[in-house]
């Protein structure tokens, strides 16, 4: 690979939790620190909460000091959520309600979804005005065309579809978000749930399982000699 795009690991730090928390621990940082930096006292959903994305991401928002409101679809996922920071966890089907009560019926800041379809409106019903909804993934589906004249109404709303690249723009950006990430696993302030490790050849069994929504955390495919 080009050497521009690689990056140094910490001394310490195994290569298997390295490659866990690359992709999802940068996307978890520009999200919260760039698309909508988080301030303290800041109100936010955040989807999916026990995903890999979503355990990183709840983690960062209460060390920049937002109060979070997790979505997950089981029990279980609800005690990861909470075990990673969350102030309130919630399902799917009233996440929006429990928003307003938390806002004190206000709105929140923000709602980072990576869901798409399936919470995409009620996601736009639970934001304050002037409110972000950030829609950084779209696993149950693409979000249909709508028209942007609603946003005005519901209170100048804003919607942004912001993707990991665009927010590696430079060397130094790589470096920022990675060391950043790398830093606060190393001083035991951000943790990595791993969820399940599968030898190569079983890649279609782990795409299987992750698109059961029945894991949580990060998967990772061993090649070669480290599925042993």
């Amino acid at each position: 690979m080009p050497a521009a795009l690689a990056v140094p690991v910490p001394e310490g730090m195994g290569l298997s939790v390295a490659a866990a928390v690359m992709l999802q621990g940068m996307t978890a940082h520009y999200l919260c620190h760039t698309t909508y930096p988080v301030v303290p006292g800041d109100p936010v959903v955040v989807h999916a909460a026990a995903g890999g994305v979503g355990l990183l991401l709840t983690q960062m928002i209460a060390m920049r000091g937002g109060v979070s409101i997790a979505t997950t679809s089981t029990p279980a996922k609800a005690v990861l959520a909470e075990q990673a920071g969350a102030d309130y966890v919630t399902d799917y089907d009233d996440f929006a309600g429990v928003a307003r009560r938390v806002t004190g019926g206000a709105g929140v800041a923000a709602v980072y979804d990576g869901v798409g379809q399936a919470t995409f409106e009620a996601s736009l019903s639970a934001l304050r005005v002037r409110g972000y909804l950030v829609l950084y993934g779209a696993a149950s589906g693409p979000v249909p065309p709508f028209d942007l004249q609603r946003l005005n109404p519901a209170g100048s709303l804003f919607v942004t579809r912001p993707t990991l690249g665009h927010y590696l723009a430079s060397r130094e950006e790589l470096l920022w978000r990675a060391g950043e990430v790398f830093r606060w696993i190393t001083e035991g302030r951000l943790s990595v749930r791993v969820g399940g490790r599968y030898p190569l050849e079983q890649a279609a069994q782990a795409q299987a399982d992750l698109a059961s929504r029945g894991t949580t955390g990060k998967l990772l495919l061993l090649p070669g000699e480290a599925a042993a």
